[in-house]
């Protein structure tokens, strides 16, 4: 596979938990202050490490506060959880956050997986297959909705698809997405974009209209060269609280930088 012409992007995935309110609000700031492409939280209601029942707070509305509370980087959710709001009224809220942020949202969305939230907050989990089948129905009922709204977006917001599903989850990339976002090694990744190239075939769309992100590990000398030849051009480093250390952070934006020129 060649390497991928799509300039090298730096994500945060500043996950909302074990901290204080205005401990995530500066870090965000202080990535954008950095050069993180993106600010990306995440859509839970209890933390996924540490304490289980430590501090967490919600994501969409906290969405809506950092589209205030920045001015440069995209931010999104890594992504939302399909099952927890009416697709039309997640439509009206990724463009009413649109417009608040001047058109740095992306609308990050995945099937859901988490359990406790499910049961904690009344929703049914259901099966894996089923929450995906519910996905593959919320999509065109979110772009029909975006299609709809006065005012429209101020842009043809992106979609990023979280997931390494094979035949269902990649194959919804393939249809709807704008953005894959995948996890694991080189190996794993190749494996997951040549199954999607695939899928992109099969459905009649260009892969090279689809941006590759992944959440990454490790030293980006080591791993970021690797995944580069892969075609990814999104590299995202998750921190949580209740001292959020961008130490990682920094290091991938100097090699972002290295590598754009």
């Amino acid at each position: 596979m060649t390497a991928s012409v799509k300039p090298i992007r730096i994500g945060l995935q500043l996950q909302p938990q074990h901290a204080d309110y205005k401990t995530i609000r500066s870090t965000a700031s202080a990535a954008e202050d950095l050069g993180a492409d993106i600010v990306f939280n995440w859509d839970h209601f209890y933390p996924l490490y540490g304490d289980p029942d430590g501090k967490h707070f919600e994501c969409w509305t906290m969405l809506g506060a950092w589209a205030e509370s920045t001015s440069r980087v995209e931010i999104g959710a890594l992504v939302t959880c399909n099952s927890y709001r009416n697709p039309e009224l997640l439509a009206d809220m990724a463009r009413t956050v649109d417009h608040i942020s001047d058109g740095r949202l992306i609308l990050g969305i995945g099937s859901g997986w988490f359990e406790k939230d499910y049961t904690e907050y009344g929703y049914e989990f259901g099966t894996a297959g089923g929450r995906l089948d519910d996905l593959a129905e919320a999509l065109p009922r979110i772009e029909s909705r975006l299609s709809k709204l006065n005012p429209a977006p101020t842009r043809k917001i992106p979609v990023l698809i979280g997931g390494g599903g094979e035949k269902k989850t990649l194959r919804l990339v393939a249809k709807h997405a704008d953005i894959w976002h995948g996890f694991g090694d080189a190996e794993t990744v190749e494996r997951k974009v040549g199954i999607l190239r695939q899928h992109c075939q099969d459905v009649g769309r260009d892969f090279a209209e689809i941006e590759i992100s992944v959440g990454t590990q490790g030293d980006p000398e080591e791993v970021g060269p690797r995944l580069r030849e892969l075609g990814v051009s999104t590299f995202t480093v998750g921190v949580g609280g209740p001292d959020y250390d961008l130490g990682a952070l920094q290091k991938w934006i100097s090699w972002r930088d290295a590598q754009n020129g």
